[in-house]
């Protein structure tokens, strides 16, 4: 799909890679909706800030309103809460599948007739390689990312007939605020931004983009002791 002359909207545009995404969608000569829950915090020039929360209705409804003529549809926002399976708080669990499941699939589907009136069109859920991994340490975060994996394949299927390409991006730690208090190596997310915007252009549907994820992806199809040692 050729980005130049196309109308994107990417969510969590206001910071980490979101920001990298609409800066470079609008580099490679696309219209960039910059959608944020606080659209004074895009401080890109030349997109268009919109309102967005993902995780309500109304506001959905609204920015699908005000972006009629998208046909790039970027979902970035995410959530961090870093809440465990077991013992976290029951409401940063649904935060978590409110924001990154339910979140993502509502803004998709308020897009999906504006992406299906384009000759081609393309959705690019932004997941990770914890959709493929459950950390204990934020086993809600995981659990949420492996459910919008399998949602994405779901929307794969669904969207094809009207032209639509989804693609998901997996990737480790990358550099943001959300990782700033992690140590442990980082993916710059300017280098994660090109990789994304490549496998668009090429209608790739399943963007892989560090080597962690590489391997992880590998590791599948070995089971269960490939991927936790401790269950071999």
């Amino acid at each position: 799909m050729r980005i130049e002359g196309q109308t994107a909207l990417v969510t969590g545009a206001n910071r980490g890679l979101g920001r990298h995404l609409a800066m470079q969608l609008r580099d490679r000569g696309a219209t960039v909706y910059a959608a944020a829950r606080n659209p004074a915090s895009v401080d890109l020039a030349g997109v268009k800030p919109v309102a967005l929360d993902v995780t309500d209705s109304a506001s959905i409804a609204a920015a699908a309103e005000a972006a009629g003529d998208v046909s790039i549809l970027v979902n970035n926002a995410g959530s961090a809460t870093y809440a465990s399976l077991l013992t976290g708080d029951l409401a940063d669990i649904r935060l978590e599948i409110d924001t990154h499941f339910l979140g993502t699939l509502a803004v998709t589907r308020a897009f999906a007739p504006t992406l299906g009136a384009h000759d081609s069109s393309a959705v690019l859920n932004v997941l990770s390689v914890t959709s493929w991994l459950n950390i204990p340490d934020f086993g809600a975060y995981c659990a949420a990312k492996s459910a919008a994996w399998s949602m994405t394949n779901g929307l794969r299927q669904e969207l094809a007939p009207q032209g639509t390409r989804v693609s998901g991006l997996h990737v480790g730690y990358m550099d943001t605020d959300m990782t700033a208090g992690l140590d442990a190596p980082k993916a710059d997310p300017a280098d994660v931004a090109r990789i994304a915007l490549d496998g668009i252009a090429a209608g790739t549907a399943e963007i892989v983009a560090d080597e962690t994820s590489r391997t992880v992806l590998v590791g599948l199809s070995a089971g269960v002791g490939a991927l936790y040692p401790q269950f071999a």
